[in-house]
């Protein structure tokens, strides 16, 4: 029985793994622009706003992608739209790498949004749907670790190739510039994650929703061990059923503003998670560092350790999410945030302006980079993979992959509020960029306490209750059915 049950888990673990893979190239494309974004400014003669829109700019891309990735995946699939998505990578690296103009690689950045923002919805919603309860929280953790994983290589990539020509603005390669291979770079993990797409099989769930039952139980029976897979397609069928006796129950729509409670629980987990400004670390990094006295190869290497330590704690909060529960983990992580960053608007408060720059003094700049570290420590074994947990398991089978990519769709364009705003922000004050964001960490923790139950062992259809359950019994008003 044990060795059928981790010959069960080591084929789910296998398929969950593969399935992240997209996490991979949404952390590696939205993070190698941060090593192009000084010498992109300097070659375009951008101002902050167009600096802004630039980095930016997939985000627009990853929103778009993301609302429409779940009528894709509930119309022709979960595995054709990784393909899909796999496809608009390629086209945006490439095209990006080749840009002649800030307006054209601008354009081909919005392409390779939309890859992000299919992938962004199927990993999870993949992942969750083939993985048993026990293991659930950690497989649905792997998207976290894949897209950490994405942020090290790019900002790796960006370091490599920014020393190898002396400078990312430098000429490289072919006389191309060092940034611009940067980008095309990108093509590699794409067409590995298209290839590996194509080998896996799709998902039960998605199957029975289109009632092919011996599909699902063949899928099943591969990946299901000691579990019965007759059993498995009954209580995914009676779900779906018990969606299908309420037209209201099985859409999006609800009281408030046209979407039903769960749907905006969804929503403002995303949108809490990007107003923190975690991307704000991973996209200006480089830049922030060099405007407070680091040197470009210096502060690529901070960027680099940076992502190094988030990918350490992604992993702590893999071994723990189906220990302790995804619920303590962000209350601790939303108190540890709002700490580190509030630290860092202190620190910035002491910055004196040199040449129209930052510089902090004395030890304030040390300061300020380990605020910057514990706060991506607090927010890597919390925020970053639990909430992907939470939106691959809260919603109805019938709705879920709609569902969440309406949620996925707002965390970028909370995502893309908080990165094209942040140099003009930054521009005026970065104690109150910073402050803004520790307020913001500091309502994360009221919102988890009060709206987000323990979901940890138990069946999707039932942590899909619980939440449900919890916004009706919450003690502040919220939009009911």
């Amino acid at each position: 029985m044990n060795t059928q049950r981790r010959a069960s888990n080591g084929k789910v673990i296998g398929l969950a793994t593969a399935g992240a893979v997209g996490g991979f190239l949404f952390g590696f494309d939205s993070s190698v622009v941060n090593g192009a974004v000084d010498p992109i400014e300097k070659q375009f003669d951008l101002d902050p706003t167009l600096t802004g829109l630039a980095v930016a700019s997939a985000l627009i891309g990853c929103a778009i992608g993301a609302y429409f990735a779940g009528r894709i995946a509930d119309r022709y699939g979960r595995i054709p739209a990784m393909v899909i998505g796999a496809i608009l990578f390629l086209v945006s690296s490439i095209g990006s790498g080749l840009a002649f103009s800030v307006w054209d690689l601008i354009g081909w950045r919005l392409v390779g949004g939309l890859g992000i923002g299919l992938a962004s919805v199927i990993a999870p919603t993949y992942i969750a749907e083939i993985s048993p309860a026990r293991l659930r929280g950690r497989l649905a953790s792997l998207q976290q670790l894949a897209i950490v994983t994405g942020i090290f290589a790019a900002l790796l990539s960006d370091a490599l190739f920014a020393n190898a020509a002396g400078g990312a603005g430098e000429p490289f390669w072919l006389s191309w510039e060092a940034w611009r291979w940067m980008f095309l770079v990108c093509a590699v993990p794409a067409i590995v994650y298209g290839g590996i797409a194509l080998t896996l099989p799709e998902s039960p769930r998605y199957l029975l929703l289109k009632e092919r039952d011996t599909d699902a139980r063949d899928v099943l029976e591969r990946i299901g061990g000691t579990h019965d897979p007759d059993e498995a397609i009954a209580e995914i069928k009676a779900d779906i059923a018990k969606d299908k006796q309420n037209e209201a129950t099985a859409t999006l729509k609800g009281a408030a503003l046209g979407l039903k409670p769960i749907v905006w629980v969804g929503i403002a987990l995303s949108v809490f998670q990007q107003f923190v400004g975690i991307n704000v670390i991973f996209y200006y990094s480089t830049t922030l560092w060099k405007s407070v006295g680091f040197d470009e190869s210096a502060s690529l290497t901070i960027s680099v350790f940076t992502s190094v330590t988030n990918i350490v704690v992604t992993l702590v909060a893999i071994a723990l999410v189906d220990r302790i529960g995804r619920r303590i983990l962000l209350l601790i992580g939303s108190v540890g945030m709002t700490v580190s960053l509030a630290t860092m608007a202190i620190a910035f408060s002491q910055a004196e302006i040199v040449k129209d720059a930052p510089v902090l003094p004395d030890a304030w700049g040390p300061i300020a980079l380990v605020a910057a570290n514990v706060f991506v420590i607090s927010f890597g074994v919390s925020w970053g993979p639990v909430v992907w947990v939470l939106l691959g398991e809260i919603f109805p089978t019938k709705i879920r992959a709609r569902a969440l990519g309406v949620a996925a769709a707002a965390q970028w364009i909370a995502n893309f509020a908080i990165t094209v705003s942040f140099p003009q922000l930054a521009g005026i004050s970065l104690v109150l960029t910073y402050g803004l964001y520790a307020l913001f960490a500091a309502l994360s923790f009221v919102f988890v306490f009060t709206f987000i139950p323990e979901t940890k062992g138990v069946s999707l259809e039932e942590a899909g209750r619980l939440v449900g359950g919890r916004i009706k019994r919450a003690p502040v008003k919220v939009p009911t059915e």
